[in-house]
């Protein structure tokens, strides 16, 4: 079996997990492969990578069995924007603060690879957004796992956004931005500016304005199968597109169009770590202190 290693290459202290989760992999005889940035990471910190067969560039077209994911939720993010479409699985093994998808605790690490290697795991298959545009400076379209948000990019003045949905008007934004996210953002940025909460299972898109100037605007649902189009004006020329925190400079002038990806993420989950427990674990959903 082969193992793809992405990780956190910033934190030396949670990154000492490592050894646990190389040593059980070397348990069961797997071939183990890393980026190449997360192996030069390691050499420098002084783990023993001498059963890491081969290191790999986001570039390549490198091939494996599962892909672990070691770190908080960015590393995660990066993990899937790395696999995209190679159709790996991928486990998160949660050396962050929150976790919401590197749902795998460092004390669980030996059970969860041990379950790996005998099949006993669920995989779910994430919605991912695509961006598409008339800029010449972004011929391949954006991906997204957890959204793609339209921002302003001065502190001053608020941007406005005309959102059109299958080709009918929908609305025209006086905000600091929009999302949009998927299912699986959900618990993030967009339930941050008063999203709703939506189950990784639902076939759906969430449109959340960010601080709109109006009592009237409220986050939009909708399936996701339908397209959205986006024209941004701002006094400032330009403004930002955020794609799961990777952000670009765009101008006015160009256009963008929002649709469901022709592929999805799949994320190895135990089978006792469903949704509903990381809402309650995770960001204390329903929890009363009274």
């Amino acid at each position: 079996m082969r193992i793809a290693l992405f990780g956190n290459k910033y934190k030396k202290a949670y990154i000492e997990q490592v050894d646990d989760i190389l040593n059980a992999l070397k348990s069961k005889n797997a071939e183990i492969v890393a980026e190449k940035d997360f192996f030069n990471f390691l050499k420098l910190s002084g783990h023993d990578i001498s059963c890491i067969s081969d290191s790999f560039t986001t570039a390549d077209n490198f091939q494996a069995d599962f892909a672990f994911s070691i770190g908080g939720d960015g590393t995660f993010l990066t993990t899937a924007s790395v696999i995209g479409d190679k159709n790996i699985p991928i486990l998160g093994i949660n050396t962050g603060h929150l976790g919401f998808m590197t749902d795998v605790l460092k004390s669980e690490v030996g059970e969860a690879i041990e379950e790996l290697f005998a099949g006993e795991y669920v995989i779910e298959e994430r919605t991912v957004l695509k961006l598409t545009t008339d800029n010449p400076d972004l011929q391949k379209p954006l991906y997204a796992l957890n959204e793609i948000a339209v921002l302003k990019q001065d502190s001053a003045s608020m941007i406005g956004i005309s959102a059109s949905v299958n080709g009918e008007y929908l609305n025209h934004y006086q905000a600091d931005g929009l999302i949009v996210a998927t299912p699986t953002g959900s618990t993030a940025y967009s339930m941050s500016v008063g999203g709703p909460i939506v189950v990784p299972q639902a076939h759906n898109l969430i449109l959340s304005p960010v601080s709109p100037h109006s009592l009237n605007v409220r986050p939009l649902v909708i399936p996701d199968n339908w397209t959205i189009d986006l024209e941004v004006k701002s006094r400032s020329k330009n403004f930002l597109v955020s794609s799961d925190g990777r952000s670009s400079v765009f101008s006015n002038k160009y256009k963008l169009k929002l649709q469901k990806g022709e592929f999805t993420i799949k994320i190895i989950k135990r089978k006792n770590h469903t949704f509903f427990t990381a809402l309650r674990e995770k960001l204390l959903w329903g929890i009363d202190n009274r």
